[in-house]
């Protein structure tokens, strides 16, 4: 049986005496692409930060690639592989594209692969290349998410966390990103989403749990989910 990468139990997470997160549960296999999915303050975002370790009001047991993480600082899981696309893409708007993805490259396995990892992405996302030189703040919002994107996979991820990667995006560029994933992915990196167009989202993932008030109000197979009376009238206005 092949082993999870990621192992979450009674995930908690409060912010001060407000606990927006409770008892959650779930695990994601190698490779593959998982969905969370909810309703705007359900606890998505508080989950994955948790994950990552940046949710210091977080408790519960959280491994990765076997081994418990929640002890860990956010440096040290990014060392590990565990890599977060934050919500609105956090790019250092007077710094060039090129710095941008280099900044990514931080940490010394990554540094040692720096060159290798920059043709990768200029292949991944063609633009980048051609505007390299440009300041981050003059860019597009799709080239923005580009970046951010580019950036994550400079540290050279086991497992990325995608926090809303559509937000602020055409329905055009929607799909470009959504094709980067799928990419992403075909090359054996391990995938989570938190996404607001929920019904692309489950044609792309394929497991899913969904949030309602800080917990797992559901779980299973993405096109199970699809064709759930639920989630047509709860998510997708059906």
């Amino acid at each position: 049986m092949t082993e999870q990468i990621l192992e979450v139990k009674n995930l908690a997470v409060k912010y001060g005496a407000l606990t927006v997160v409770r008892d959650v549960d779930f695990a994601v296999e190698p490779g593959e692409i998982m969905a969370i999915i909810g309703s705007n303050g359900a606890g998505k975002s508080s989950i994955i930060n948790a994950i990552c370790g940046v949710a210091p009001g977080a408790t519960g047991s959280i491994r990765f690639l076997g081994k418990p993480i929640e002890g860990e600082k956010p440096n040290k899981r990014v060392e590990m592989g565990l890599v977060q696309v934050p919500e609105g893409r956090l790019l250092f708007s007077s710094l060039t594209v090129l710095e941008n993805l280099q900044v990514g490259a931080c940490l010394p396995e990554a540094r040692a692969r720096m060159n290798q990892s920059l043709e990768h992405v200029y292949e991944l996302f063609p633009r980048l290349a051609e505007r390299k030189k440009q300041f981050a703040g003059t860019l597009s919002g799709g080239e923005q998410q580009m970046v951010a994107i580019g950036r994550a996979m400079m540290s050279c991820p086991k497992m990325l966390i995608f926090d809303e990667p559509s937000w602020g995006l055409s329905p055009r560029l929607v799909l470009d990103v959504f094709e980067a994933v799928r990419k992403i992915n075909r090359e054996g990196v391990t995938v989570i989403m938190v996404e607001q167009h929920i019904q692309q989202c489950l044609r792309v993932a394929q497991r899913a749990i969904i949030i309602e008030n800080g917990r797992v109000a559901m779980a299973g197979e993405s096109d199970a989910l699809l064709h759930d009376d639920h989630v047509h009238q709860a998510y997708l206005g059906m």
